[in-house]
């Protein structure tokens, strides 16, 4: 696959000055229109207000870019049929000339591939419930497991088996450290109920763990760092396990089964969060965003 990267990035990237990867799932198929483009029009310049330079990835008419300009941006918004883009849809994409966002799977060997080591999203996939039923796993972890990227996240999404998830990536030599935090985070809430092995507290630290897994040469696989929700924006923990629990419930009434059961829960629970699942989401991003672009920074300073 032939990257096409914008101008910006690829100076940034000679130049050897902190870049952010960006995902453009989020932008496609995570919030409705105009709210969208404002977001991802927020988050890029959340990056740049930290001193580094936003990389938002998607394929356009079968060629992958690496950095977006506005108008592309605004095609990705707006634009009607933008398919959602696993990495095993890439080389489909690429070859019929189709245009879609890419998931964090995607996004992340992309970035790898055009050389920007640090990437921010919400939340990651993982084990969904019910797993010894339905074998059911994000792609995410096996492309993590083998792609050299730092991940920061607010977790994986709350309506996975967490715990099966963390396990999982243990078993996949995926290395995960919380951010100033002991605990692992729960996307919409700041504490899964899970801890987490290793606990990193400056940006320092994490350019430091990056720099040892290429002294180390150890297996291509990532960094997580998983960088809470502040407790103050999170979503109330009681309404989350309530709704939650109802959402699941629906969701095996109605016999959602497959890659439409997480949009059926995330869309569940915006609904009956009066939106308040949305706005901690969104809130997660941003403190990912801008953290990631910290570590950019600190990692570019070599």
């Amino acid at each position: 696959m032939v990257l096409v990267m914008s101008e910006e990035v690829r100076a940034a990237l000679e130049a050897r000055q902190p870049v952010v990867a960006l995902e453009s799932t989020i932008i496609a198929h995570g919030l409705p229109r105009p709210r969208n483009l404002q977001v991802a029009l927020e988050l890029e310049t959340a990056v740049r207000q930290e001193g580094a330079v936003p990389a938002t990835i998607a394929v356009l008419d079968g060629r992958p870019h690496v950095g977006l300009d506005k108008e592309q941006l605004e095609r990705v918004a707006n634009e009607d049929g933008i398919r959602k883009l696993g990495h095993r849809d890439l080389p489909l994409a690429v070859a019929v000339g189709a245009s879609g966002a890419t998931t964090v799977s995607a996004t992340a060997l992309l970035a790898a591939r055009a050389g920007v080591r640090v990437f921010a999203t919400g939340g990651l996939g993982g084990v969904h419930r019910e797993w010894t039923v339905t074998q059911d796993e994000s792609a995410d972890l096996g492309l993590l497991a083998r792609t050299r990227i730092t991940v920061v996240c607010a977790g994986v999404k709350s309506i996975l088996d967490v715990p099966a998830t963390l396990q999982r990536l243990e078993t996949l030599g995926v290395s995960v450290a919380g951010y100033g935090t002991d605990r692992f985070p729960g996307f919409y809430l700041s504490d899964s109920g899970h801890p987490v092995d290793w606990t990193l507290r400056t940006p320092e630290q994490v350019a430091g763990v990056m720099r040892a897994q290429d002294t180390l040469a150890e297996p291509e696989s990532a960094l997580i760092v998983a960088n809470p929700v502040p407790e103050e924006e999170q979503l109330d923990p009681e309404l989350h396990a309530r709704v939650l629990a109802d959402a699941l419930h629906a969701c095996e009434e109605e016999g959602v089964t497959g890659q439409a059961v997480t949009p059926f829960l995330l869309d569940y629970l915006v609904r009956h969060t009066d939106g308040a699942s949305l706005s901690a989401n969104l809130a997660a991003v941003r403190g990912n965003v801008r953290l990631a672009a910290r570590i950019a920074a600190a990692w570019a300073r070599g």
